[in-house]
């Protein structure tokens, strides 16, 4: 079973808030409306995250919520309000339940070092939020699984979580989707975080991929040049300033090439790449590395295979005619030598 479109749009809503993403949430909880979701299952999914991510995200992507509904109300949207959730009963003992859905999800587990906490776990997070029936446990976990993906530092909890979810119901099938989810809508480093845990879970080897922050240098839009790649590039012009941004995908690079009339700046800004001249070793490009390519050089430069790659670039010593010359490719017995 796949994740349906209105749980798709709860992983993206629950990643961006715990990112504090403010800009991206109010598309995410757009998206949400139009997959289906309501006021009502959204509002407690926000509310559910001030338990992993504190009250001031919480709080801040409620009011960004309450703005999505007013705009959508001006434009003459649907928004569905959904129904509340049923109140408890009289007698309900939230430490009671509590420690029944923590132990169904995570196995018995006591907090002696902190009494207080594990009460607070169980009678109010697990008791009284779980407890509430606008929202099913499946989706819940979903919900909680997407956000600690965001939250770096927090892979104890999250490969936790992914168990958790899976006990009430969320398929293997649904929790391979996930991650290819946040790494298209949120980023490839919640992504990569959330498919790390869901292979340990599933017992499958992982490759570590490092990833790059693109609020820090944007990804851009597929390069106009990808047919001179082997695979996936991205290209973002700084400016006016002639300078611009290239991100490779892990294994991305391009062909070899010459620059004629004009001398090429290369420095990596993000992740880790290669750098090689025709018949030289390749040079490892870092955060920080410069490499100056000089005019008639044969060359190629790309990302590590394991690795996002970022590198600004701009010309010098423009000569009134110059060109590139794109040549053959980087064959994989070269390329796959590197480490």
């Amino acid at each position: 079973m796949e994740l349906s479109k209105k749980q798709q749009a709860l992983v993206v809503i629950s990643a961006t808030e715990a990112k504090g993403d403010i800009n991206g949430l109010k598309a995410a909880v757009n998206d949400g409306f139009e997959q289906g979701l309501t006021v009502s299952e959204i509002k407690e999914a926000l509310s559910q995250l001030y338990a992993y991510t504190g009250f001031p995200r919480s709080l801040n992507a409620l009011g960004a919520l309450q703005q999505v509904i007013a705009e959508r109300t001006q434009q003459g949207l649907k928004t569905e309000e959904g129904k509340e959730a049923d109140p408890l009963p009289a007698d309900y003992d939230a430490l009671k339940q509590g420690t029944k859905v923590q132990t169904d999800l995570f196995g018995a587990f006591n907090y002696a070092f902190a009494p207080q906490t594990d009460y607070y776990l169980k009678a109010h997070l697990f008791g009284d939020i779980f407890a509430r029936n606008n929202l099913s446990h499946i989706d819940r976990e979903i919900v909680t699984v997407s956000a600690i993906s965001a939250l770096p530092g927090c892979e104890p909890q999250l490969n936790a979580h992914v168990a958790g979810a899976h006990k009430v119901g969320v398929t293997e099938e649904q929790l391979c989707q996930m991650p290819a989810v946040l790494s298209e809508r949120v980023g490839e480093e919640e992504g990569q975080r959330c498919a790390k845990a869901v292979a340990q879970f599933l017992g499958q080897e992982t490759a570590i991929v490092q990833t790059v922050d693109f609020s820090v240098w944007p990804k851009g839009e597929p390069n106009p040049f990808n047919k001179y790649f082997t695979g996936q590039s991205y290209l973002t012009m700084l400016g006016e300033s002639g300078a611009y941004n290239v991100t490779f995908e892990p294994g991305c690079r391009n062909f070899w090439h010459i620059h004629h009339g004009a001398v090429q700046v290369l420095m990596c800004v993000a992740g880790r790449g290669w750098y090689q001249e025709w018949g030289k070793p390749a040079v490892q490009m870092t955060p920080g590395t410069v490499i100056t390519i000089p005019e008639g050089v044969k060359h190629w430069h790309g990302a590590a295979k394991d690795s996002w790659f970022q590198h600004v670039g701009y010309e010098t010593d423009v000569q009134k005619i110059h060109s590139n010359e794109w040549l053959e490719e980087v064959s994989d017995e070269v390329y796959n030598q590197l480490p």
